[in-house]
C-alpha cells in the first residue's frame, strides 16, 4: 500500500494486477476500506490493473475537517488519478463509492469507459436523511462501536452472518476502526444526495447491481435509477444485503464479468 499525497489530504492506495493493462478504479463503502474489494480481485486482475484507495476519513487516508460534500469525493478521485497519471478508466463502487461514481460520470465523463454502480441510491429522501441523523448522534455519543453491529445487519444477511462469522467479524472491525469524525463528515455529506434528477444525462455505460435484500439501497430504488440512465442495466443478486460484493462474491463477480470483459 502506498500513501498519496494530494496537498491538502492523503489517500492510502493500494495497485495490483499487470502493468499496462487498462485501470479500474475501485471506491468503497461509507464505513469500510479498500479491503472490502479483496473477494474482486482475482477476477478483475485478469484484465485490468486495479486501483483501490481509502476515501478520504476512511482507513488509512487523512481525515481533514468535515463535513464533506460529494464533490470533495468526487475532486479526491480526479486528484488521484491525476497524480498516477491515468488519463482515463473504469469505475466501481460500492454504495458511498458508487455514488460518487455518479457524480464522476457526470462531472467527469471523458475519463471513464464505464462504471458498475452497486448498492447505492440517487437521492436523499426524508427517510434517509433521518436515518443518518441518528447515526451520526450514536456515533458522537458512542463512536463507531455504537453502529457496529446495526450496520452489520444491513451489510450482510442474517444466514451470512451465521455461516460466516470470520467473515462478518472482519467487516465489523473494519467500520469500528472507521474514524468518527471521518464518517460523521461522509454521512453528512450524503446528506445531499441529489443525482437521481440528472442520470438522464450519463453518457457512459453503466451497470447497477444490488442485492435483493439490501434495505438501503432496495431492488426497486436501483431499478429506477437504471430506467433514467441511458442503457443502463440493472442486476439483482438474490439473498445478498448492502455489501453484496462480500455477502454473495461469486453472484457479484458473475454480475459484473460481461460487462467489465472479465
Amino acid at each position: 500500500m502506498t500513501i498519496i499525497d494530494l496537498g491538502k489530504i492523503t489517500l492510502n492506495t493500494c495497485v495490483d494486477g499487470t502493468e499496462g493493462n487498462p485501470w479500474i478504479v475501485l471506491s468503497n463503502s461509507l464505513g469500510a476500506n479498500l479491503s472490502m474489494w479483496e473477494p474482486q480481485i482475482a477476477t478483475l486482475s485478469a484484465k485490468y490493473r486495479i486501483l483501490r484507495y481509502d476515501t478520504r476519513g476512511h482507513g488509512k487516508s487523512s481525515t481533514p475537517e468535515g463535513p464533506y460534500s460529494l464533490s470533495d469525493l468526487v475532486g479526491d478521485a480526479i486528484a488521484l488519478m491525476d497524480r498516477m497519471k491515468i488519463e482515463n478508466a473504469s469505475w466501481m463502487g460500492l454504495s458511498m463509492g458508487a455514488m460518487t461514481g455518479m457524480g464522476l460520470a457526470l462531472e467527469h465523463g471523458d475519463r471513464f469507459k464505464r462504471m458498475v454502480l452497486a448498492d447505492a441510491r440517487a437521492d436523499a429522501p426524508a427517510s434517509f436523511r433521518n436515518m443518518w441523523d441518528e447515526r451520526i448522534a450514536k456515533i458522537e455519543n458512542g463512536g463507531t462501536e455504537a453502529i457496529a453491529d446495526g450496520t452489520l445487519g444491513t451489510w450482510l444477511t442474517s444466514e451470512f452472518r451465521k455461516v460466516k462469522p470470520k467473515t462478518s467479524e472482519w467487516l465489523r472491525a473494519m467500520i469500528v476502526a472507521t474514524d468518527d469524525r471521518g464518517y460523521i463528515a461522509c454521512a453528512r455529506g450524503l446528506k445531499n444526495l441529489n443525482y437521481l434528477f440528472r442520470l438522464g444525462e450519463v453518457a457512459l455505460p453503466v451497470l447497477y447491481v444490488g442485492g435483493s435484500d439490501d434495505p438501503g439501497a432496495p431492488p426497486t430504488v436501483m431499478r429506477e435509477m437504471a430506467d433514467a440512465t441511458p442503457g443502463a442495466s440493472y442486476v439483482e443478486i438474490p439473498n445478498a444485503a448492502h455489501i453484496a460484493n462480500v455477502n454473495k462474491p461469486d453472484e457479484f463477480n458473475r454480475a459484473i464479468a460481461s460487462f467489465l470483459g472479465v
